[in-house]
């Protein structure tokens, strides 16, 4: 089995010149850092002790900052790399300006690249975030004797039956990782039916981002343009959402004067294409990186730039979260329901059902089944006693989180 996934692979690096290419064209991916998905690095390794995280893309990234900027101020740690797949979480660990971590673009998952990523980079420990399970890097690094840990561990009912399907496969592989940290109870049954041996159920790190971060505040001068208008945001939207948000819109302004609707599509690539969908509603719209000042009879605000969602979850009362309407699992509800937003979803949401359980336990979350209904339970009254709540559950996430961690990185020091 094992062979034929690398057999697959091999293919698929033969043609991904091809479609990296695309990619560079329509700016997914850089063209000046490419080369380091095929292990030719663009970053050095310094002498001393390395720590890698490696996440998917923003979302597992942002989950591991609060760890992050704790080991930037730990003396005995030399560098943090960080690995992710995708161009928009490499630009947003930019804007944390830390001194000694790093980025870079993870790897096709085949032994030669596998094997010449670990000789360079030499880490003392890899922590994987979330659903990142690459056979081939869990193989090496067992070999090379690398603890592996998997934080905030979350398999849906979906993969794990995929994994399960093959399950002496995929026995070889979890019985790789060192220790596994899911971020909820359902995982921590399908890891265990997987071969991991060791698991600690600490909660979803992703409660412990902070939502008082300064850096996360919309200039003083769309905080104006905002100040007397109703403001509610459609946020990671996907094909056909948008337009489903934009009846809601047309449905709510009859009775609401000053309405925004801002849109936040979970691909801003698609801005040009969502831009002449709403155009066929006559309705006034703005792009966030034009910088337009003529806010007059605005109907819809487009945020087209990366990272900037924390920022508007900010202003708004109620957020409505995309790949709801669609089949996509829905989107973590967290960074909205922080701020005290209501979260409205459509039904997909498989990916979070456990945390939708949560919110829809304080009241706060509710399902949406069309445009007319999303209209109707639009508010604009926040709760900030919702955020704080959170906020509370993450810094207790957070400090057992980081008193594992703290304890695997301890112990692998010692051996080195």
């Amino acid at each position: 089995m094992f062979f034929l996934y690398q057999i697959i692979l091999s293919i698929i690096l033969l043609i991904s010149p091809l479609v990296i290419f695309y990619r560079i064209l329509i700016n997914k991916e850089s063209k000046e850092r490419f080369l380091e998905k095929y292990s030719i690095f663009s970053k050095r390794k310094k002498k001393g002790k390395l720590i890698w995280f490696h996440g998917a893309s923003i979302g597992e990234i942002l989950s591991v900052i609060p760890l992050i900027e704790k080991y930037e101020k730990d003396k005995s740690i030399r560098q943090i790399l960080v690995t992710s797949s995708t161009l928009s979480s490499s630009k947003v660990l930019e804007r944390f300006k830390f001194k000694k971590t790093i980025h870079q673009f993870y790897i096709f998952d085949l032994f030669f690249l596998t094997s010449r990523f670990l000789d360079y980079w030499k880490p003392n420990i890899a922590i994987f975030i979330d659903s990142e399970i690459w056979p081939a890097m869990f193989k090496t690094l067992n070999k090379k004797n690398v603890p592996l840990l998997l934080l905030n561990a979350r398999l849906t009912k979906k993969s794990f039956n995929k994994w399960y399907k093959y399950k002496f496969f995929s026995k070889s592989i979890f019985k790789l990782i060192t220790k596994a940290y899911p971020q909820n109870l359902e995982t921590n049954k399908f890891l265990k039916k997987l071969g991991v041996k060791k698991i600690k159920y600490i909660g979803n790190l992703k409660f412990s981002e902070n939502y008082n971060d300064k850096r996360n505040e919309i200039t003083p001068r769309l905080k104006n343009k905002f100040k007397k208008k109703k403001i509610w945001i459609a946020s990671s939207t996907h094909s056909g959402e948008e337009i489903f948000c934009v009846k809601a819109h047309l449905e709510l302004k009859k009775k609401i004067k000053n309405l925004i609707t801002i849109i936040i599509p979970r691909h801003i690539s698609r801005a040009n294409g969502i831009i002449s969908e709403i155009a066929k509603f006559n309705l006034n719209t703005i792009i966030h990186s034009s910088k337009s000042k003529n806010f007059k009879n605005l109907d819809i605000y487009l945020v087209d730039t990366f990272g900037e969602t924390k920022k508007f979850f900010k202003i708004a009362s109620t957020v409505f979260l995309g790949g709801s309407i669609i089949k996509r699992g829905g989107q973590n509800p967290l960074e909205a329901a922080r701020y005290g937003s209501k979260i409205l979803h459509g039904q997909n949401i498989d990916n979070f059902k456990d945390v939708y359980k949560l919110l829809n336990s304080l009241n706060i979350s509710k399902k949406v089944s069309n445009y007319h209904e999303l209209a109707s339970s639009i508010s604009f009254l926040r709760n900030q006693k919702i955020g704080l709540k959170i906020s509370k559950i993450g810094k207790i996430i957070l400090k057992n989180t980081l008193k594992e961690i703290d304890i695997q990185i301890k112990n692998e020091f010692k051996k080195t």
